[in-house]
């Protein structure tokens, strides 16, 4: 329907120039002008519904001309997109030398030459050709260029970000043509940021497929290591258990600075008395560690669970399977440790509050001793506002009456406040008499 709009609305264009060329009409540059931004409104409103898909099968359909007139009215954030949907032959004659490139995305592969990889950053489709990597790592690739490169390498890679939305028990699974496939979350621990990614992995005709939204520094030290290590990889599953070895040990990493964290708070918490305002910053900074450690703790059960579904696929080799079980071992030390953080973490929230809570109670004992000092003045004050007390001070002079009566008033709250204090001397003293006894 939209191949037949286009064709209809060029047909449309070429007849009224035609016939505005073919006629002597008054004023005709202005009338040819007219005509042709009504042609034109209408042509990029009916481009602008289409998605890149059928933007390209439109531009398939048509006559080269009308293709490249087609295209100038395509909107330039469009273009690339719309670029991956159509024949290399049509795009050479639509943008010449232009090639489609990757956008935001960053495509990297790898080939394994004289048993080490080597990196080729992929920038334009040209660069796949002839390209037979062991490893295709993908980081915010869009749909069309997902579905070309699926294509390309004859398979249909997978949104990463949907791979949140599916069940524990379907993120793990084998196609029946021997497709593997894991989606597994990665730890991104950044300060007051810190997130779990998820990250599809493929494995198909010997390569690898990694896909996600963010750059990850485990894999940033993958590449590293398998670039600067020879035979560090035989193949792409020794890749994906390295990959899941590499995220635990940047999980022990994290731990460690959660660790270190949590000592400077129980430094502050221990060693002082804090404020109320000091009591909910360091009550933040807890939270911000309790939630991490969590994540890790997910994220590491997460990469238990694949890597043990890796070993019952009987996919791995002997080496391969010890290697699988060596992460296992690590990952169980680690959840013992997040265990131990999670105590620690508990104990020193309890010493927090427990300190706004002694806060709260010296602030009710102070209103207590206001109290108890006020008492007897406000019963004084209530007798000598009594009409008794003036017929008891008749014949004094009201400013020597009621003078004395401020200066009573005074002696009785300075005695009610000095046996208050006397009082709490002693019984602070009888408990430091205690605690010798209560210690032998």
């Amino acid at each position: 329907m939209s191949i037949e709009q286009v064709r209809d609305l060029l047909k449309k264009q070429k007849l009224v120039e035609t016939m505005v060329h073919g006629q002597a009409v008054p004023r005709q540059d202005v009338v040819e002008t007219m005509v042709h931004r009504q042609h034109l409104s209408e042509l990029e409103a009916l481009l602008a519904k289409l998605d890149a898909r059928g933007a390209g099968e439109v531009l398939e359909s048509l006559s080269i001309e009308d293709a490249r007139e087609v295209w100038k009215w395509i909107a330039p954030n469009r273009r690339n997109d719309i670029l991956w949907e159509i024949p290399d032959a049509l795009r050479e004659q639509l943008v010449d030398d232009e090639d489609s490139d990757f956008a935001e995305s960053q495509l990297n592969a790898f080939e394994l030459v004289n048993g080490r990889l080597r990196q080729i950053t992929i920038t334009r489709r040209r660069d796949l050709e002839g390209l037979k990597p062991l490893w295709v790592d993908l980081v915010n690739a869009s749909a069309v260029e997902r579905r070309y490169l699926g294509a390309h390498f004859g398979v249909d890679l997978p949104d990463p970000g949907d791979t949140t939305d599916l069940e524990v028990s379907s993120r793990f699974y084998l196609e029946e043509n021997g497709d593997l496939h894991l989606h597994s979350n990665f730890l991104l621990d950044r300060e007051g940021a810190s997130r779990s990614v998820p990250v599809a992995f493929l494995v198909h005709a010997g390569m690898l497929f990694t896909l996600r939204n963010e750059e990850l520094p485990v894999f940033r030290l993958q590449r590293r290591r398998a670039l600067s290590r020879p035979g560090y990889v035989d193949d792409c599953l020794d890749l994906l258990i390295d990959l899941y070895g590499a995220d635990v040990e940047y999980s022990a990493d994290s731990l460690e600075d959660i660790y270190k964290t949590l000592s400077a708070i129980g430094n502050q918490v221990l060693s002082q008395r804090l404020t109320d305002q000091e009591a909910a910053e360091v009550l933040a900074r807890i939270a911000e560690e309790e939630d991490l450690n969590g994540r890790i703790r997910g994220n590491i059960l997460d990469t238990q669970r694949a890597l043990a579904f890796l070993m019952q696929s009987r996919l791995l080799s002997q080496t391969q399977v010890n290697d699988a079980r060596q992460t296992l071992r690590n990952i169980e030390s680690l959840n013992s440790h997040t265990a131990f953080l999670f105590d620690k973490i508990n104990f020193l929230m309890d010493s927090t509050i427990g300190f706004i809570n002694i806060n709260q109670n010296r602030r009710v004992s102070q209103l207590t001793a206001f109290g108890v000092v006020f008492m007897p003045l406000n019963i004084l004050a209530g007798i000598g506002g009594m009409s008794e007390y003036t017929m008891m001070t008749q014949g004094i002079p009201w400013p020597i009456a009621y003078g004395a009566f401020v200066v009573g008033m005074g002696l009785v709250g300075w005695a009610t406040y000095v046996a208050l204090r006397h009082y709490e001397a002693r019984r602070m003293s009888q408990t430091a008499r205690k605690r010798p006894l209560e210690d032998d």
